[in-house]
């Protein structure tokens, strides 16, 4: 009798272990749905920031009679680039495309120019949610990495530790401070 009520307890151990892991490996697992989910939101909202840069600069070109407008958007094409290399070329783009509406005052009465202006103010406010709301989950993510007991299921199915999107001062020379 004493040995089945041994077995049935170390069963039961065993049981309740098993549950927790896989309790675990599920928040893990919804972790990393939330951070591509969010890494997917970033996508597309840089996307949209390349496309409205593209689409001025036929206008900047007929308003300023300027040849030579936002180069750089038509190389970012051709380049094989991470979200954080692209949101730091992007954003000089803008200050590039801020430029010319600085110095063009012509440029601000142009209904479709002004439009693309806004939107691309809007999409750095969305940039910025992102940026937080992906660091948020990443945060969470390496805590729940760190802390014990659910390290010991991070080593067992090799979870690491994620990089955080930088939030670095975009007006400096430092190209290379983004990290993934």
């Amino acid at each position: 009798m004493n040995f089945f009520m041994v077995g049935l307890f170390v069963i039961a151990i065993l049981g309740l272990i098993a549950l927790w892991a896989v309790g675990c490996y599920n928040r893990f697992q919804e972790f990393i749905i939330r951070a591509n989910e969010a890494e997917a939101n970033i996508d597309s909202t840089l996307r949209k920031r390349y496309d409205l840069l593209n689409k001025s600069i036929n206008i900047i070109k007929e308003n300023t009679k300027e040849t030579e407008v936002l180069e750089n958007i038509a190389n970012l094409r051709s380049k094989k680039l991470t979200n954080f290399e692209l949101d730091r070329k992007l954003y000089d783009c803008i200050n590039e495309f801020n430029t010319f509406k600085e110095r063009h005052s012509n440029l601000r009465d142009n209904e479709e120019f002004m439009k693309i202006d806004l939107t691309i103010r809007q999409s750095e406010v969305e940039m910025s949610a992102l940026r937080k709301y992906y660091n948020d989950i990443i945060t969470d993510y390496n805590k729940y990495v760190n802390c014990f007991p659910s390290v010991l299921v991070a080593l067992i199915f090799r979870f690491k530790k994620k990089t955080y999107y930088d939030g670095k001062n975009m007006d400096d020379e430092i190209i290379n401070d983004f990290r993934l």
